[in-house]
Formats: structure tokens, sequence, C-alpha cells
């Protein structure tokens, strides 16, 4: 956005926040019947802490049971020979196609979108954290 969209912008929203819409004290009322947030008490803290750790004993102990790591480890060479027979298909029928498509330029362009635009989203997600 431009400067001057900028102090459009500001200048209808100072405008805005300037207006008093009458509510015949609706807004108050509800702040009022607002609750204050439950406070729970240490026994049942603890009864929550427990649930949680078994829960997560017992996800280990099925990935284990059901061979977790095998599955997960097939799952990955999956994906890698589908991308390499994929890639490899591309390399062969690219230079046959009447546009003109340099492997070596879309090799690049996937690696650039497979690796540093995660790794830009990522770093701005957290910088505004």
């Amino acid at each position: 956005m431009t400067d001057k969209d900028n102090l459009l912008l500001e200048g209808f929203f100072k405008q805005a926040a300037r207006q008093h819409i009458e509510d015949n004290g609706f807004t108050e009322r509800v702040m009022t019947a607002l609750e204050e947030p439950i406070r729970v008490n240490r026994r049942y803290a603890m009864y929550i802490h427990m649930w949680t750790l078994f829960c997560i004993a017992m996800a280990a102990l099925l990935f284990f049971l059901f061979s977790g790591m095998d599955m997960i480890k097939a799952s990955l060479q999956s994906l890698l020979h589908t991308s390499i027979t994929w890639l490899s298909v591309f390399v062969r029928v690219a230079p046959t196609t009447e546009i003109h498509l340099d492997p070596v330029v879309i090799i690049l362009v996937a690696a650039f979108v497979l690796i540093f635009l995660p790794y830009q989203i990522a770093r701005t997600l957290y910088a505004e954290l």
C-alpha cells in the first residue's frame, strides 16, 4: 500500500472510532454479565495432567506395537520413489514438447519452491510471534 492509502485508512478509522452508537446500556450489561474465567482446582488439574500423560504413553505404546517406524519409513520411501519417477518422466518428456522447457531450470524452480519458500514463510510467521 502507498502512503496515501495508509493516510486515507487512518483518517477513516479515526473518524469511525470517534463515533458513539447508543445501545441503551447493552454493552455495559453484557460486560458485567460476563463471568470471570473458571479457575481449576489443583486436584482437577492433576487429573488433567495424568490423563494427558496416559494418552501420550498409550500413543507411544501403540506406535511401537503396530510398527509405526516401519510405516513411516515405507511412506517416505514410497514418496521418494514416486518423486524420482515423476522427475525422470518429466526430464524425458519435457524436451519433446513444442514449448521449450529446460529441465535444469524446472528443477531449480522446484527446489526453490520446495526449500526456500517454506523457509521464508516459517521465518515470517515466527517473527510475528
